[in-house]
This record gives structure tokens, C-alpha cells and sequence, in this order.
């Protein structure tokens, strides 16, 4: 068999391209050499604060949160005094910061899925009510309404010693609510436990109900064993437990009530202010994710016989969540943001407490680093469980 001609082996090989003509080793160069650039740029801005501060003799690093604070924290979910360190003190604003954005992002959802629901009402005055709502409070910046949960909570509201007492045990006054709560008993934790206990339950109750719903057809009341597993198991620790009744409840001291628990006014203006803001704009993401369900799935639902909550739940909403969740997700964002303007009205969230940490030790930058980090780290966090639930909730095609 004739051997081919090499020469015509060699004219259809491809020629070799220069490395300043082949796109991906220009696009890895380029890559390079921006990332130099911007090493470069980081190096120069670090050397040259370094050096100013240094010439000015101000103290770098983060050695000061070893240092006595020497101030107070008008509330703190743990124990501090004035003699702990700043870095315990920065823990008490994190704490409170965290506590503060994990209620509203709750309360924020309960209320924007009730009043988004409410504006599709097929009720004139309840859609009415709803969009008159969400204008409003989209309308008037958060600032202001905290300032103006903040003067009605701490000017209408009368002295301790003129405090209103609604319910026995309850006491509304300008220095806040207080009231009763159950005093310390360890079947107290006991019951905590059997609350997580009774979630884990619940959600493999809720996985072994699905499958055995996609095997028979047979449904399974998982909502009402559910109820009956939250309440039951730490109903019957607490009976286990002794069933201990006695309450710690709040006396009117010199100036203010001591025992029970304590809600400061400036707590549940940051709270309700930031609730009812966020809430307006995630009622518009669940109105235009309902109405993004074509009404032919609603009519289909209707024929089977099912009741309109149960088209809500069983049909709308699974389909909705696929839009509402990445919307979502902005709007939690923007209310653990706007949790900063705490420091406006006067409560010690982590800006509050970075400030005066900043002002004493004159250790800005690394003040303001921590505030971004842990802002970025509330952030993440957020938009790590919601992008988990939005891949849960993802419609998986047969």
C-alpha cells in the first residue's frame, strides 16, 4: 500500500497561532493582569494607611477588644457590664442586631403574604385597605417611621408610675412594655429540647407523609399531628418536669419596673418600623407571584371540587414560590440592612455599639471592617438559606 505524501500531510495540519492571537491565552494574560493591578492597588492603599497612621501614632490591629470598655449597654441578651472588653461589648451589639432582623424577617413575611393575598381579594373594601397600605408605606422612608414609632411609643405613652396595665402582669409605660414571664426551672429546658425534638419529627412525618402520598394516593393530616407534636411533647416535659406555674412578675421599683421581661420602646419602634416598611414591598413580590399562576390552574383546582384555601395552599402558592423567593430574598436583605438605622433612635445594635467603640479607641478602620464583615456575614447567611429553599421549592419536571 503507497505511503501518503507527507507534504500534503503537513498543508492540512493547522498552523500554530501565536499566543497573542489565541483568544483564551489573551482572555488568561488579561485575567493576570488585572488581578496584578488590583494586588498592586491593594498593596499601595494598605502601605500608605499603615504609614499615615503610624506617623500620627495612632494604634493599629485588633488588640483593643481585649481593653475594658468602660460603658454601658442599655440592653443585652447576655450578661455585660462596663468592665468587660470591647469585643464582648461588639458581641451584645451583634446579638442585638441579630435578634431584632431575625423577628422582623418573620413577622415581615406572616404580614406581606396576608396583606399581598389581601389586594388579590375578590372583596372591594379588603383590596382597597391592602393597596392603600402598601402605598403608603413604600411612600414614607424608614427613617421616618421610625421616628414615628419611636415619639409615639416614648411620648404618648405615660410614666412607670402611670403605667397602663392592660392584662394582669402587663404594664405599658414610656420606658416600655414589661411583663410576666415563667421564672427559671430546668424543665424549662427541658421543653426547648422537646420543641426541637418535635420539628425534627415533624419534618420526617412530612417526608415519609409525601412519599406514602406518591405511592397510595392516600393523604396523611400532617398539619394537625404537626400541631399536636409541637404541642403535645413540651406539654408533657413540662408535667414531667413538675409542672412548675410560677411567674416572675414585674414590680414598679424607684424609677422603673424590675423583674419579668422588658421591651424597650426603642426595640418596638426599630421592630414595627421595619416590619411594616419591608412588609409593603414583600406583599407586592407575593401579589405578582400569585398572579403569575395562569388562571387556568385555579379554574382546573375549582372543578376538582376544592375549596379556595385549598387552591391557595395545594395549587397557587407551590407554583408562586418559584417567582416570590428571589424577591424575596432582596427584601430580608434590605431589612437586616436597614437594621442599622437603629442607631438613629437610640437602640444598641452593632453600629451603635462599633460607634462608640470607634469614638474611644480612635481605631476606625478597623471599627468599620467589622461592621462590614459582619453585615456581609448577616447577608450571606440570609441568602445561603433562601437559595437552598428556593433549589427545595424548584417544580422538578417528569
Amino acid at each position: 500500500m503507497p505511503l501518503a505524501n507527507t507534504d500534503s500531510i503537513e498543508k492540512n495540519l493547522p498552523e500554530k497561532v501565536p499566543f497573542w492571537l489565541d483568544p483564551k491565552k489573551r482572555s488568561i494574560i488579561a485575567q493576570l493582569f488585572v488581578f496584578c493591578m488590583v494586588g498592586l492597588l491593594g498593596y499601595y492603599l494598605i502601605s500608605n494607611t499603615l504609614e499615615n497612621l503610624e506617623r500620627q501614632s495612632i494604634a493599629t490591629g485588633f488588640g483593643f477588644l481585649h481593653k475594658e470598655s468602660s460603658f454601658e449597654i442599655g440592653e443585652s441578651l447576655i450578661s455585660y457590664s462596663a468592665a468587660d472588653s470591647y469585643g464582648r461589648a461588639l458581641l451584645v451589639g451583634t446579638l442585638n442586631t441579630l435578634i431584632v432582623s431575625f423577628i422582623g424577617i418573620i413577622f415581615t413575611i406572616i404580614l406581606g403574604a396576608f396583606i399581598g393575598v389581601a389586594r388579590l381579594s375578590t372583596n372591594w373594601l379588603v383590596s382597597k385597605l391592602a393597596a392603600v397600605y402598601i402605598e403608603v408605606m413604600q411612600d414614607i422612608p424608614v427613617l421616618l417611621q421610625l421616628f414615628f414609632w419611636y415619639a409615639i411609643f416614648y411620648e404618648t405613652l405615660p410614666s412607670p408610675r402611670q403605667a397602663l396595665s392592660p392584662a394582669k402582669g402587663v404594664f405599658l409605660c414610656n420606658r416600655g412594655v414589661a411583663f410576666a414571664i415563667p421564672e427559671a426551672h430546668p424543665a424549662h429546658v427541658y421543653m426547648g429540647l422537646a420543641f426541637l425534638a418535635g420539628c425534627i419529627i415533624i419534618y420526617l412525618l412530612r417526608r415519609w407523609a409525601r412519599k406514602r402520598h406518591d405511592r397510595t394516593g392516600k393523604p396523611f393530616p400532617v398539619f394537625s399531628v404537626s400541631i399536636c407534636i409541637l404541642v403535645g411533647l413540651p406539654l408533657l416535659t413540662w408535667w414531667a418536669g413538675g409542672a412548675p406555674t410560677k411567674m416572675n412578675v414585674p414590680k414598679l421599683a424607684v424609677f422603673n419596673f424590675q423583674g419579668g421581661l422588658t421591651v424597650s420602646p426603642e426595640f418596638m419602634a426599630l421592630l414595627l418600623g421595619l416590619v411594616l416598611y419591608t412588609a409593603a414591598f414583600v406583599a407586592e413580590v407575593v401579589r405578582a407571584g400569585i398572579q403569575s399562576v395562569s388562571k387556568g390552574q385555579t379554574e382546573a383546582a375549582m372543578s376538582l371540587g376544592l375549596r379556595p384555601p385549598l387552591v391557595l395552599n395545594l395549587v397557587i402558592l407551590p407554583q408562586a414560590l418559584r417567582v416570590i423567593i428571589p424577591p424575596l430574598t432582596s427584601q430580608l436583605l434590605n431589612l437586616t440592612k436597614n437594621s442599622s438605622l437603629a442607631v438613629a433612635i437610640g437602640y444598641p445594635d452593632f453600629v451603635s455599639v462599633a460607634n462608640t467603640t470607634i469614638n474611644q479607641t480612635g481605631q476606625a478602620i478597623e471599627g468599620v471592617a467589622l461592621i462590614m464583615a459582619v453585615y456581609l456575614i448577616f447577608s450571606l447567611s440570609t441568602s445561603a438559606f433562601m437559595n437552598w429553599y428556593n433549589k427545595k421549592t424548584v417544580l422538578v419536571e417528569r
